[in-house]
C-alpha cells in the first residue's frame, strides 16, 4: 500500500473508531480524522514490530484494519484524557 492507501485507510479508522468510542472531542470531526490517520500508522507499526505480522500491500486486510481501528483508538482515548476538559 502506498501513502495515500494509508491516509484513505486512517481516514475512514478514525470515523469508525468515533462511531465505536461516541462522545466529545476536543477536537471534532477534524482532529478525529487526523488521529485516525496517525492510529493506521502506528497501529501498522505496532502489527509489523511486536505483532509479527507485517505490512500487507492489500488494503483490504483484515488484520491491516484491525490494527489501524485499534491504533486509532488507543490514540483517541489517550487524546480524551489528556484535553478532554478544554471545551468545558
Amino acid at each position: 500500500m502506498g501513502i495515500i492507501s494509508w491516509i484513505i485507510l486512517g481516514l475512514l479508522a478514525g470515523v469508525i473508531a468515533k462511531v465505536l468510542l461516541p462522545g466529545r472531542d476536543p477536537g471534532g470531526f477534524v482532529g478525529t480524522t487526523f488521529i485516525g490517520i496517525a492510529g493506521a500508522f502506528i497501529g501498522g507499526w505496532i502489527s509489523a514490530r511486536w505483532l509479527d505480522h507485517p505490512i500487507s500491500k492489500d488494503f483490504y486486510d483484515g488484520a491491516t484494519w484491525v490494527a489501524a481501528i485499534g491504533g486509532s483508538l488507543v490514540l483517541l482515548i489517550v487524546y480524551r484524557l489528556l484535553f478532554g476538559n478544554s471545551r468545558d
